[in-house]
C-alpha cells in the first residue's frame, strides 16, 4: 500500500492555488491538514506532518528541516490581508492587539513598530474578535488573512505591513513557506514542486472549485497582492528579518 506524505497547509484564501494543484495534479498523492497559519507550525514540531506551509518566522527555530520548494505565500507590494488597523494614529497608538493565526505577522508588526513607526506598544492578545466592535482611544489590531476581507473600510487607519516593510526595506516579503523535514525522498519534493506550478497555474479554477467562488476580490487578491514566488530577493529579505531578531509575546488580557 502507498504511503503518502502528511501535508499541513493555510485555510485561507491565499493557498488556494497550492491546495488545488496538490489537489488535482495528476502525478501527486499527499492527505492534506487545513489549519490557520499558527496550527500548521504546531503540527509541524509535534511531528504529526511531514511537510507544512509555515509562517516564515518560525523557520529558523526549526531542527532537522529545511526549504523544499520554490514558493511560499509572498509579497512585492501591498498584500492586502496583513494589516494593522484602528481608529488612532499610528504615531499615537498606545497598544497594539495581535491576531494569534501568524507568527511572522506578530514579529513583523513589531519590526515596524520599532524600525518604521518609532512605537513602543504594548503587545496585547487578541483571543476574542469581539474586541473589534469596541475599538478603544490608543488601540490599534493586527489582522491578518480572510478576517481583514470582513474589516476592510471599518476604521479610519490601515496600514498594509508588506507595503510598509517595503517601504522601509525596499525590499519584498515572505510570510509562510514551504518547508520540509530532511531525509524526505527528492521525488517528493520534485512532485510536490510540480503541484504548487500547476496551482499556480490554474488560480481561476483553483476559485472556482473552492468555497470563495463567490467573492468577487479572490482573483484580483490572488494575481496582484499575493505573489507566489520564492525568489532569491525574497529569500535575502527573509535573512535581514530573522537577523532583526525581533521577539513579540502578546500579553493575555486580563479581563
Amino acid at each position: 500500500m502507498a504511503i503518502y506524505p502528511k501535508i499541513a497547509a493555510v485555510s485561507y484564501l491565499n493557498t488556494i492555488p497550492f491546495i488545488y494543484g496538490i489537489e488535482h495534479e495528476g502525478n501527486f498523492r499527499a492527505e492534506l491538514l487545513l489549519s490557520p497559519p499558527a496550527g500548521c507550525a504546531e503540527n509541524f514540531i509535534k511531528g504529526e506532518v511531514d511537510i507544512a506551509l509555515l509562517p516564515s518566522a518560525v523557520v529558523p527555530g526549526l531542527r532537522g528541516a529545511e526549504i523544499i520548494t520554490d514558493y511560499c505565500i509572498g509579497a512585492t507590494g501591498p498584500v492586502r490581508t496583513v494589516v494593522v488597523t484602528g481608529n488612532t494614529p499610528i504615531r499615537d497608538v498606545r497598544r497594539i492587539w495581535l491576531d494569534p493565526h501568524s507568527r511572522t505577522s506578530v514579529q513583523l508588526a513589531g519590526y515596524l513598530a520599532r524600525e518604521r513607526w518609532k512605537i513602543s506598544p504594548e503587545w496585547m492578545d487578541l483571543g476574542d474578535y469581539s474586541a473589534l466592535e469596541h475599538p478603544q482611544e490608543g488601540d490599534a489590531y493586527l489582522l491578518i488573512g480572510d478576517k481583514v476581507f470582513d474589516n476592510e473600510g471599518r476604521f479610519s487607519m490601515t496600514l498594509d505591513l508588506a507595503q510598509e516593510w517595503k517601504e522601509q526595506t525596499h525590499m519584498p516579503f515572505a510570510f509562510a513557506v514551504w518547508v520540509g523535514r530532511k531525509g524526505i525522498p527528492y521525488e517528493v519534493h520534485d512532485a510536490l514542486q510540480q503541484a504548487l506550478t500547476f496551482g499556480v497555474e490554474h488560480i481561476y479554477e483553483a476559485i472556482c472549485g473552492s468555497r470563495y467562488a463567490d467573492r468577487p476580490y479572490a482573483y484580483e487578491y490572488l494575481t496582484r497582492n499575493i505573489d507566489f514566488l520564492f525568489d532569491i530577493e525574497k529569500h535575502t529579505a527573509l535573512k535581514k528579518f530573522w537577523d532583526a531578531g525581533i521577539k513579540i509575546t502578546p500579553k493575555v488580557n486580563p479581563g
